[in-house]
């Protein structure tokens, strides 16, 4: 097995390509694909603060890695979200990650800085823990961002976790997560711009990439994903990615060529303003986040 670019031994077969990488040219190849989605969708300017969402994991360090690479001024946030050992040896990763690199990790504790954690949201709700999580990180990453200074969030959303989201969409109709499903969407008052430059690189590419540059990553699932939906979806993909390489590429990029306008046109528009507890907009008489935060915190006479 030799490399397309330079005929040394490859260290990775990518069917999707066709191709065959020595170590160099893969990361060469994941650069590459970093700075064509950055610059397809207009993700990132010279000069921006930049605010990589970390979570300890292969996708998110991959991302920061190579957001440094190619120049960009990068620091990490890690959103504390108490799922015991997992959350401490996810942040563990994080921290060490950024010593060795000399970055910047900032940390946000749900328990300590909201009074709540993912499994007391989950308890407290009776609903699946992944949409607590889920909310928790998008509220804290966005309001970080703003109180900051920073002028985007990189989320480490790969080929594979895009397509998997994509047909979920699908198969449910989604409309309002279709219009929402981009690998850029723009800053509005009260959000941060929020951009995912691994839309191009599947999950497979991430975790060589770690292994190739020696990035230490949180490899064990986290308990509370078991029964997550998207997880089945991806099952499904990648069966079908197996007997016709390509697929999920093809899939995911159609959509976002094709058909994804089709879904942002003429669609109503719903008056928010500010929730009086935290600022961010919101339809209702409080935001979403706020509305966790009441549920999962116990009362106290």
């Amino acid at each position: 097995m030799k490399c397309r670019v330079c005929r040394g031994p490859a260290v990775i077969d990518l069917r999707r390509h066709n191709a065959n990488f020595c170590h160099e040219h893969f990361v060469a190849h994941c650069e590459e694909q970093v700075r064509r989605a950055v610059r397809h969708f207009a993700m990132l300017e010279p000069g921006d603060r930049v605010l990589v969402a970390v979570s300890g994991g292969k996708d998110s360090l991959a991302l920061w890695d190579l957001l440094v690479r190619l120049g960009y001024a990068a620091d990490g946030l890690y959103v504390g979200l108490g799922i015991d050992r997992y959350s401490d040896e996810s942040l563990g990763h994080a921290r060490a990650f950024a010593t060795r690199r000399q970055l910047d990790l900032h940390v946000v504790d749900l328990a300590t800085d909201h009074g709540f954690t993912v499994p007391e949201a989950a308890a407290a709700t009776r609903r699946a823990p992944c949409g607590a999580c889920g909310l928790s990180k998008r509220h804290v990453f966005n309001r970080y961002a703003l109180d900051h200074g920073y002028d985007v969030v990189c989320t480490g959303h790969n080929l594979d976790d895009e397509a998997a989201v994509l047909l979920g969409n699908v198969l449910h109709w989604d409309l309002d997560s279709l219009a929402r499903q981009h690998p850029a969407l723009p800053a509005a008052p009260g959000f941060a711009r929020k951009v995912k430059p691994l839309y191009r690189l599947g999950e497979r590419e991430m975790a060589a990439y770690c292994v190739l540059e020696r990035i230490d990553y949180q490899v064990d699932e986290c308990p509370m994903a078991a029964g997550n939906r998207h997880l089945a979806y991806k099952e499904s993909l990648n069966a079908l990615e197996l007997r016709s390489p390509g697929s999920k590429a093809a899939f995911l990029f159609g959509y976002l060529e094709r058909a994804h306008g089709s879904f942002t046109r003429g669609g109503p528009t719903v008056a928010l303003h500010p929730c009086p507890r935290c600022g961010t907009p919101t339809p209702g008489d409080e935001c979403a986040f706020c509305r966790l935060q009441h549920r999962a915190i116990p009362v106290t006479s």
